[in-house]
This record gives C-alpha cells, sequence and structure tokens, in this order.
C-alpha cells in the first residue's frame, strides 16, 4: 500500500489545535475561567520540571469535563475548518492518508471525518474527564503508533511535517520529506542532508 503521513497541528492547519480548542472553550463558557488557578499551578509544575510532558497532558484537558464537548468540537471545526491549508484539502491530496499527530483524538475525530482522513493516529484522551489515556502521541511514539496500525508494513511516498526537531522519527519513514512552514508553503527536503543518517524506510 502507498501512503503518506501527516503531522496536523501547524502542518494541516497553522495552529495547535489543542490549546487554540481550550482558548475557544473560555471564550463560550465564561465559568470555565473558575480553572484558571489549576492551570496556573499545573502551568508552573510542568516549567519548572517538577512533571513531565506525558503528566502535564494528562491534566490539561480536564476542563472538558465541565462542557457540552460533542457540541463544543463541533462549532470549534464549523470556526476553524476554513483554515485548514488547502493543499490538504480531499480532492488535492493524492494517495492514501494517515494523520499522526499529539492532539487530542476526541478534537480530531470531527475534522478527521470532515476531511475524509483515511486513518487517524493521536493521543487518546477520556472523552468524559479529559485524562490522558496511555502515551503521548510524539516522537517514536508516532513510529509505534504507525507500525501498530500497519503490521505488514506499508509504503511510505511522503512526510509532511512542520517540526525538523519533533518529527524526525517519522520522517525517517517517508520517500520523500516535507517540511511546512509558517504560512502552509512546502520545502522537500533530504532525510539524509538534513539528520546526517540514512533514514528507516
Amino acid at each position: 500500500m502507498d501512503l503518506d503521513i501527516y503531522d496536523f497541528d501547524k502542518t494541516v492547519v497553522p495552529f495547535d489545535s489543542g490549546s487554540t480548542f481550550l482558548l475557544f472553550c473560555v471564550r463560550k463558557y465564561p465559568y470555565l475561567i473558575l480553572l484558571l488557578p489549576f492551570y496556573l499551578v499545573l502551568g508552573a509544575l510542568y516549567g519548572l520540571r517538577i512533571i513531565g510532558l506525558d503528566r502535564f497532558k494528562r491534566h490539561i484537558f480536564a476542563a472538558v469535563r465541565f462542557i457540552p464537548l460533542e457540541k463544543a468540537v463541533r462549532a470549534f471545526w464549523d470556526k476553524h475548518e476554513r483554515d485548514v491549508f488547502p493543499w490538504f484539502l480531499p480532492e488535492r491530496r493524492a494517495r492514501y492518508t494517515v494523520v499522526i499527530s499529539a492532539s487530542p483524538d476526541f478534537l480530531l475525530r470531527e475534522i478527521a471525518e470532515r476531511l475524509k482522513i483515511d486513518v487517524l493516529l493521536c493521543t487518546r484522551h477520556d472523552a468524559h474527564t479529559g485524562t490522558l489515556l496511555g502515551k503521548n502521541c510524539r516522537g517514536e511514539e508516532k513510529v509505534r503508533r504507525f507500525q501498530e496500525a500497519f503490521p505488514d508494513g506499508a509504503h511510505v511516498c511522503t512526510v509532511y511535517s512542520d517540526s525538523y526537531r519533533h518529527d524526525r522519527p517519522i520522517f525517517s519513514l517517508g520517500e520523500r520529506c516535507v517540511h511546512i512552514e509558517k504560512d502552509g508553503t512546502q520545502t522537500e527536503f533530504s532525510y539524509a542532508a538534513q539528520y546526517g543518517e540514512p533514514p528507516k524506510a
């Protein structure tokens, strides 16, 4: 099977969907401002490296337990679907599409259906509490999730991401690598030249 892999945040859309969604929810449901002390403490603990990223993400979406989540997610993408970079629209994609993202599943499933994404792999959260389930889908975990989804292997034609640093593992899977700039433009690069080693695939 031939397919393309895409990161999502700052790759398919020009923003971080998780943090943008939380801010959207605070504006839509102002009572969430009462959670500000909790988020300040959580942010401070993460900033001081007292807790790691997985523990931080385990609690960062706690606000979802206080809102009508499905309704909020639909409203969010009603507003932001227009921000998807035009080159990612279904009619412009050439191959089977796999999106691998660290963003929460409860947030991306809606837009994945709208954009006709074939396979969505992202961080799993409890939709009732926002609690992280398992590992954050980031770095090497993206590769593990991909291999789990395609146990018989697949030919990765192109990998698209905005992050040379964080998405080196999935870039290593592709025949071609494309870096997404802030304005959505695409810059193809050589994995071997960028990282000083041959790709895995």
